[in-house]
């Protein structure tokens, strides 16, 4: 190689190596900046409020035990009856009554080896159901239906499916109120962080919402519903 082009190519080493630097520099400021933009604080916001359920299902489910099935069919009849009249007396819609066909079980056909006699062969259980919207009336009639249980009627109150269920139907309605109270309530608590660690709170970098919940109040106002949603903010921090 000649001397004119050893000086040639240590010039263009030189302006390769000056421009490495130079893209180096460039990038590590790039870098920089991108991981100044990365910081971020992440919230959440509680939206909760109370309303009244607007639906009432009510089971009113009733056992009735006897040797003759004939018997057992004729006092189901009476029973679902007199438990008809109960609720329209009570100011309840008679189209908002139903009930299932009778469960009926043989005892003499389940004893799995068992030689006791069973007292009463055959056993029915009945349901009739109240599905309302005038819950306050439902519910009127529920503190009275011991007036029934003076005629003889044997109420099943412990088995799960006979207790009343209480729905609210509204969720569509109030929906959009409460996700901007979460998410205001989420801008606040990422304000006061900001100003706390001395930053600027930027623009969202990303957000969920949670899903909406519907519960009880508590065991004795089931009627009564909580809707709760958490809505879970990021936010960019700036200098």
């Amino acid at each position: 190689m000649t001397e004119k082009s050893k000086g040639s190519a240590l010039i263009l080493g030189i302006f390769i190596l000056c421009g490495l630097a130079a893209l180096g520099y460039l990038l590590g400021g790039a870098a920089l900046k991108v991981k100044s933009m990365e910081r971020s604080v992440k919230v959440k916001g509680l939206s909760e409020r109370e309303f009244p359920a607007d639906i009432v299902i009510w089971p009113i489910q009733f056992i009735v035990a006897d040797n003759d099935l004939q018997n057992i069919y004729k006092t189901l009849e009476q029973n679902t009856s007199d438990i008809r009249t109960f609720l329209t007396d009570h100011k309840i819609n008679a189209a908002d009554i139903s009930s299932n066909p009778p469960a009926i079980t043989d005892k003499s056909a389940q004893r799995y080896g068992n030689s006791a006699p069973a007292q009463f062969r055959y056993t029915a259980v009945q349901t009739v159901t109240v599905y309302s919207k005038n819950i306050k009336t439902v519910r009127t009639a529920m503190g009275d239906l011991a007036e029934l249980g003076k005629k003889g009627i044997a109420f099943n109150r412990e088995d799960y499916e006979a207790r009343p269920e209480y729905i609210f139907t509204r969720l569509n309605e109030i929906k959009p109120e409460m996700i901007e109270e979460a998410t205001r309530k989420a801008r606040d608590v990422a304000l006061k962080f900001a100003q706390d660690s001395n930053s600027k709170l930027g623009k969202i970098k990303r957000a969920s919402q949670g899903q909406f919940s519907i519960n009880a109040r508590d065991k004795s106002t089931p009627y009564m519903k909580r809707i709760r949603v958490v809505s879970t903010v990021e936010y960019y921090l700036s200098d």
